[in-house]
Order: C-alpha cells, then structure tokens, then sequence
C-alpha cells in the first residue's frame, strides 16, 4: 500500500523556487516517502507534534505521517541552514 504524498502551499512554494537539478535530487525521497513514510535515518522531531524529518543531502524535507488514511503531508523543505528558523 503507498502513500499519497501532499504538500501544503508554503512547502510547494518553497518546491518551486528550488533549481531542476535539486527538484530532481529530492525526488527519490518523495518516492521512498510514498512507499515507506518512516525510512531508515528518518527522526522524530522533538517537540514538535507528529513531525518528521528525512536527509537528502544538504536539504531537508519535514513532513506528517497520516497512517490512518494513508498520506503523507509534506510541511517544508529547504536547505539545511534555513529550514529549522
């Protein structure tokens, strides 16, 4: 069973402003998220409520697990240094 996975409006602004060839760097992530939501080398966020966070190189990809309806929620994405402020 996959995963659909959605992206609020501030995650796919934040998609759209990125170059091609990181757009193309993150999607085997989206790919690995709609097939497995929790990953190996995935975290848990602390203090924050049902946040996930997954590597994929310099960039981060924050998201929310749904499991009951089975969608992922992506809540942001960006560069390392910028995506925790």
């Amino acid at each position: 069973m996959a995963y659909q996975i959605r992206f609020l409006p501030s995650a796919s602004r934040s998609l759209k402003k990125l170059s091609i060839q990181v757009v193309h760097q993150l999607q085997p992530y989206f790919d690995q998220l709609a097939h497995n939501p929790r990953p190996p080398g995935c975290k848990k966020l602390r203090g924050k409520d049902n946040l996930w966070r997954v590597r994929a190189g310099d960039y981060r990809i924050i998201y929310q697990i749904d499991d009951g309806r089975l969608i992922v929620v992506v809540v942001a994405l960006g560069h390392r240094k910028d995506i925790y402020q």
